[in-house]
């Protein structure tokens, strides 16, 4: 009983944060798509860093970054958008702080009754 009590004091007084996994992501979707692309980055909490000119005419590569967590549909949403011209490369590069008005969702949802 004891140790159950230290442990939740201590963890109150440590005063934790949740961090979430962010992935780098290379879209390469037709010219006359990328504002779209890049509207929904924004919406998915992504951080636009770049275009670029692709070799392949008429493509363009944009260079975001974005939490994994916003990416379960985005596949979808990419070839209903582009009519399956577009592509995407994604991987996991570090972990950063969930913003606030996240967290109380996340202990909601994985909250374990005692």
């Amino acid at each position: 009983m004891a140790a159950s009590i230290a442990y939740k004091e201590g963890m109150r007084l440590a005063d934790p944060i949740l961090l979430e996994p962010i992935g780098a992501l290379n879209v390469l979707v037709p010219d006359d798509n990328t504002g779209d692309i890049m509207g929904e980055l924004n919406k998915r909490r992504g951080r636009v860093l770049g275009m670029n000119p692709s070799d392949k005419a008429g493509l363009t590569e944009v260079v975001a970054e974005v939490p994994m967590a916003e990416m379960a549909d985005f596949t979808m949403y990419l070839r209903q958008t582009t009519q399956g011209r577009g592509s995407y490369t994604f991987e996991k590069v570090r972990y950063e702080q969930l913003p606030a008005n996240l967290v109380a969702d996340v202990i909601a949802k994985n909250a374990v009754s005692e």
